[in-house]
């Protein structure tokens, strides 16, 4: 399912060092292929390192960022959310994200990062588990949804845990309109479930 650009904005993906390499790989891997312009963007323009010590030389620095010119924001997982405020920069700018009406996307420790910058008080969300998030001293625990992946109602937010990269995945895709009903359902089934039935339904949508 190849898809050249039409003009469309790119996506941003957060990078720095200690990024959970596993947790959006599907995300990025497939609206690149939906034909999305993939651009990481860092604290600096200095490289980092993912958990896995895969070094990333970012596209662009964080100060340069601005919500105009993109069309998601994705904050990946990483040890540092929970070691400081390294990243915290990270959080006000997702703010800023929302501010202007344009989508943000956050997962695991990310999600920790928001909740401490009080952007989950007023919206649905999920995370690892209630406790983590509870952890942070928020407010929003009333706004927790225990679920694989959550999109707000505004659908301007979508959050996860660690261990759901692929509904992760399908909540980016359903709210950026990449995939959607029988196709994007049978994505997931493909890639969170193995199910043969589903490439079927893909490569048929593919034709």
């Amino acid at each position: 399912m190849n898809v050249m650009n039409d003009g469309r904005k790119p996506v941003h993906l957060a990078v720095y060092d200690t990024y959970a390499d596993w947790e959006t790989g599907h995300t990025t891997a497939w609206l690149a292929r939906a034909g999305y312009e993939i651009r990481t963007v860092a604290p600096s323009p200095a490289s980092v390192r993912t958990l896995a010590g895969v070094r990333i030389q970012p596209d662009l620095a964080l100060a340069d960022l601005r919500p105009e010119d993109s069309s998601l924001l994705i904050l990946t997982g990483a040890d540092l959310w929970d070691a400081g405020d390294d990243l915290a920069p990270f959080a006000r700018k997702a703010r800023d994200f929302l501010d202007a009406g344009v989508p943000v996307a956050a997962i695991c420790g990310a999600t920790a990062g928001l909740a401490r910058e009080g952007l989950l008080d007023d919206r649905d969300h999920t995370s690892a588990v209630s406790f983590y998030l509870a952890a942070t001293g928020y407010r929003g625990g009333e706004r927790y949804v225990d679920a694989d992946a959550v999109t707000d109602k505004a659908g301007l937010l979508v959050t996860a845990g660690p261990t759901e990269p692929v509904a992760f995945a399908r909540e980016v895709f359903r709210l950026l309109g990449v995939y959607e009903g029988e196709v994007l359902d049978a994505w997931y089934r493909l890639f969170h479930d193995s199910d043969p039935e589903a490439y079927a339904v893909l490569e048929g949508a593919a034709r």
